[in-house]
């Protein structure tokens, strides 16, 4: 793309090419010759092709831009992605900020705001999709070693690629040659300064001749001879392309065409497979509210009586069952005129803002208009030659098919039908209405039409009431008739635009773009030649009211380069259309005949500005779709062969711990470890838990901890807690941790810990000797353990649901016990009430209660749901002896990293007993057994020691009885009435059997 260019630059470059093109063997006369020949050569700028990473070209953006601002007149953000890129920018500045790095803020801004640049695709050398999209933009050589000297540190927050991070630590060259472009015109901030780059950006791309470089998409194809395209303009956006042979077919939204026709006319229509037919199915038109009347109208060749050629209008109806069908039996004949020749036979029918028909005829056909003294286009008593208004709405009432206009112009003269609106036409193929500009609403209303030529000019024009277009007496600009062309009361319009026989030999009008998608094209009249297949479009100059010619061509592969793209049609431009929105199409053949199914529908785009996203976005109306429908196939070759978008890894986001509404909490807090604690694991946490709780601990608990603790404690432990320990400790504390501290831990914080500890800075300050249980020694050796074995089962939110065993299932277990092992079992199960012989309930008396109380007391965790629960109240009103015989508070309770890690039923007794059986049938027999005999040794508590690994390991009913009953007379009443088990309250007492029955003795 720029080997000129550089050579242009750079004249040592220059010399070296130069003497490899002239070779060793030229003489000297002969090289002069070649240089002075290679210096008249201009040299060829660098091709713009502006396009952004979703892979379509720039717009301009409905609405101002907050962040990215020098990219809002024209570039590659809306405001929805110019917040985005923001946010990312904060996030970034954030992370920077709490690592205390330089900000780099100016030079961090431009580089994120490459993704808006107009070049976005070639800053991240995404100019195909073949090629993966960077994550950095290509910057100048220039421009990276000064990023890379001042912010190498932000690159970390930018990318993800390994190689450029250890690449930039280690050498400046080889990182900034990574990054780089091979064109350098399009690096930054090169891209910014190029003239050839940024002189037309956001206009219609030309070539060195100016002729306008558009585009191409396929909508429909295998038709034969399409000679419209129309919409009906009832809000589904559904377009209706008919044939030459008289078929009209139903295309959708999607593309997708409808198995049967709309309209079948294929045995009336008059027509030959000679190439160049002009008979035919030839135009069609639906009534302004067709969407309520279902009116539409029709314009064919007939031929009458088996000799007479005619030209008929009628009209018709759409089906009342089917939207997409037209009632065959409902065409009544509106006018009929007849042919005195196979050509010339007009065939636009359209509807005016007035809401009057508008009928387009030819002046008979065969060569000068022979026909009559002045021929049919200049006798205004003759239908033929002329463009006809009538009122449709009308008529029937007296007789007649339509009614006449009071204001047409030739109303009530001699010898003028009432019907002409103008005349001195030739042949006009091709009329349409213009919309009028979007937001002024100029030009609305105005009629364009192409009308044919004889042997010199083509022409086109814009009609007017009254009108005399001057045929035959001129042609063009130029005299045909010598004689009629100098009579002084000729008074013809000439036409706005005409065209000599070297350009093409017939043309075919078009349309005034008034579409969404293409703003560029706002105001051209886009039209086209027959034979030559020329596109051509006019552009007006509104103070002067002249209109000045700009021609059209396909662009060139890199213009064009965009997924689904085209850059070439078919010779023969059979029409134009224009769809609901106001986007214009292109209908064209390779084979002129009215049987060859060569018939392509192509839509132009502009490739150099398109609107913004969203803008365009239309709400069609539902179809009701009866029969089979056939999907779009496109036969067309694309420019790049593929429909693929670039893949392209999604920006990387920052967000700080915890969120942006508890980053003043969260400062406070881990402003200096929570990086370190967040990234390291949980043993090694704990393992440092001596520096970390003078250095953290003592600083968060001691200025907030006595204030926090009683209002906040819920909240810290669920929130920071989670987001302090990402590892570990957040799967871990989901739970155990959210659930029980935020109900049981708020309340007994609240009212034990701040009875027995006083304050918490008290406590925390003697963290470092360890406190009687000290949360040291018991943190660093069974937190370790235990929480890499047993609580991350237990607590975990992944934690699997208990899977209970059928009665099948135990029977088959017990089967494979031995003999002593079922005598055991059985005796356990009478002893605690786990029978399966439940049906049958003998009335307790009081001593049996009292019995059972203190049974009920003495039993273990897993009789704990069945016999305490259904007793409580009994319980509570037993005298607290116990409460005399508890030991200081440091010893007995816990700190809170206790409250927080290890589970209470083996650390704390009390909370043991309220533990609800369902956590423990939830450890799975792996669990229990990696409950390793030395982490069970360093739990000082009695009740603990008095618990024999083999116990655990085995059975854990028989361990629940080995509890003696003065560790339960320890418990403290209201500690039982304070802390209701969550899960007690949700199992109701007459589970109690369901939970005997699903007991698993044998773990």
């Amino acid at each position: 793309m720029t080997s000129r260019r550089d050579a242009a630059l750079h004249p040592g470059a220059f010399r070296a090419a130069f003497r490899a093109a002239a070779g060793p063997s030229l003489p000297v006369p002969e090289l002069l010759l070649l240089g002075a020949v290679m210096l008249l050569v201009p040299l060829q700028p660098a091709a713009a092709h502006p396009q952004c990473l979703d892979f379509q070209p720039p717009f301009k953006p409905q609405w101002h831009l907050e962040f990215c601002t020098q990219y809002e007149q024209f570039g590659c953000c809306d405001q929805k992605t110019d917040n985005m890129v923001a946010e990312r920018y904060w996030d970034i500045i954030d992370q920077l900020e709490a690592e205390g790095h330089d900000l780099c803020a100016d030079r961090l801004k431009e580089i994120m705001c490459q993704e808006c640049s107009p070049y976005a695709a070639h800053l991240y050398d995404a100019e195909d999709p073949y090629t993966p999209v960077r994550e950095l933009p290509g910057m100048c050589f220039g421009f990276c070693s000064q990023f890379h000297h001042q912010c190498r540190h932000v690159l970390k927050y930018l990318t993800e690629n390994q190689a450029l991070q250890q690449t930039s630590a280690r050498d400046v060259t080889t990182f900034c040659t990574m990054v780089d472009l091979p064109d350098q015109d399009y690096c930054y901030p090169n891209v910014l300064k190029s003239l050839d780059l940024n002189s037309n950006l956001g206009r219609v791309a030309e070539d060195p001749r100016g002729c306008l470089q558009l585009c191409l998409t396929e909508v429909a194809n295998s038709l034969r001879n399409p000679v419209l395209m129309l919409h009906s303009g009832d809000g589904t956006h559904r377009m209706f392309i008919a044939e030459q042979v008289g078929f009209v077919w139903v295309y959708l939204p999607d593309g997708s065409r409808l198995e049967r026709p709309f309209l079948d006319l294929s045995g009336q229509v008059l027509t030959t497979p000679w190439l160049g037919d002009e008979r035919g199915f030839l135009g069609m038109a639906f009534h302004p509210k067709y969407r309520h009347n279902g009116r539409f109208f029709i314009y064919y060749s007939i031929r009458s009586n088996g000799q007479v050629e005619k030209i008929r209008i009628s009209e018709m109806k759409a089906s009342a069952s089917d939207m997409n069908m037209a009632d065959p039996s409902s065409e009544r004949v509106i006018l009929e005129i007849e042919e005195p020749a196979a050509n010339h036979n007009g065939g636009q029918l359209l509807f005016g803002l007035d809401g009057f028909l508008y009928i387009f005829t030819g002046d008979g056909g065969k060569a000068g208009d022979p026909f009559g003294e002045h021929g049919n286009a200049q006798n205004k008593s003759a239908l033929l030659g002329k463009v006809l208004r009538i009122d449709v709405d009308g008529g029937d009432s007296d007789g007649t098919a339509y009614w006449i206009p009071a204001d047409n112009p030739f109303v009530g003269e001699r010898d003028a039908r009432p019907e002409v609106f103008a005349y001195g036409v030739r042949n006009m193929w091709r009329c349409s209405v213009d919309r009028g500009d979007p937001l002024s609403r100029y030009g609305r209303g105005r009629i364009f039409c192409g009308d044919v030529g004889q042997n010199r000019y083509e022409e086109i024009d814009i009609i007017e009431r009254g009108g005399n277009y001057g045929w035959r007496a001129k042609e063009g600009f130029e005299c045909y008739d010598m004689k009629l062309c100098q009579n002084p009361s000729l008074n013809d319009i000439l036409p706005i635009f005409a065209y000599g026989h070297h350009v093409g030999k017939s043309v075919t009008g078009g349309f005034v773009y008034r579409g969404c998608e293409s703003p560029n094209l706002n105001g051209l009249y886009i039209f086209g030649d027959f034979m030559s297949g020329r596109i051509m479009a006019l552009e007006e100059d509104r103070p002067t009211g002249t209109w000045r010619e700009r021609s059209v061509c396909m662009g060139d592969t890199k213009t064009c380069s965009f997924p689904g793209l085209i850059n070439h049609h078919h010779r023969f431009i059979i029409s134009f259309a224009e769809d609901e929105a106001g986007e214009v199409y292109l209908l064209a053949t390779s084979y002129p005949s009215s049987t060859s199914p060569y018939g392509t529908v192509f839509k132009f785009m502009d490739p150099s500005r398109r609107a913004p996203p969203g803008k365009c976005k239309q709400k069609p109306l539902p179809v009701d779709v009866r029969g089979k429908t056939f999907p779009f196939v496109p036969r067309e070759t694309t420019v790049m062969e593929t429909t693929e978008k670039p893949t392209r890894p999604p920006p990387r986001t920052f967000k700080l711990t915890g969120g942006p509404q508890d980053k003043a909490t969260a400062a406070g807090q881990t402003s200096t470890t929570m990086a370190n604690r967040t990234s390291t694991t949980m043993a090694n946490r704990t393992g440092t838990m001596n520096n970390q709780t003078s250095t953290t601990i003592a600083n968060r608990t001691s200025t907030t901890m006595a204030n926090r603790t009683s209002t906040t404690i819920a909240n810290r432990t669920s929130t920071a807690m989670a987001n302090r320990t990402s590892t570990t400790l957040a799967n871990r504390t989901s739970t155990t941790i959210a659930n029980r501290t935020s109900t049981a831990m708020a309340n007994w914080t609240s009212t034990t810990l701040a009875n027995q500890t006083g304050t918490m800075a008290n406590r925390t300050s003697t963290m470092n000797n360890p406190t009687s249980t000290t949360m040291a020694n018991r943190t660093s050796t069974t937190m370790n353990n235990r929480t890499s074995t047993t609580m991350a089962n237990r607590t975990s939110t992944t934690t699997p649901k208990p899977r209970w065993k059928t009665s099948e299932q135990e029977a088959k277990q017990k089967m494979r016990l031995k003999p002593w092992q079922r005598k055991k079992l059985l005796s356990k199960q009478k002893s605690t009430g786990q029978t399966k012989k439940t049906t049958v309930r003998k009335p307790v008396t009081a001593e049996e209660a009292k019995t059972k109380k203190f049974n009920a007391v003495k039993s273990s965790n897993g009789l704990r749901d069945n016999k305490v629960h259904t007793e409580r109240k009994s319980l509570q009103k037993i005298p607290p002896p116990a409460q005399k015989r508890i030991p200081p508070p440091a010893q007995k309770i816990p700190p809170p990293a206790q409250k927080r890690i290890p589970p209470p039923a083996q650390k704390i007794p009390p909370p043991a007993q309220k533990i609800p059986p369902p956590a423990q049938k939830r450890i799975p027999p792996p669990a229990q057994k990696r409950i390793t005999t030395p982490a069970q040794k360093r739990i000082t508590t009695p009740a603990q020691k008095r618990i024999p690994p083999p116990a655990q390991k085995k059975i854990p009913p028989p361990a629940q009885k080995r509890i003696p009953p003065p560790a339960q007379k320890k418990i403290p009443p209201p500690a039982q009435k304070k802390i209701p088990p969550p899960a007690q309250k949700k199992i109701p007492p007459p589970a109690e059997n369901q939970h005997k029955k699903r007991i698993n003795p044998v773990s």
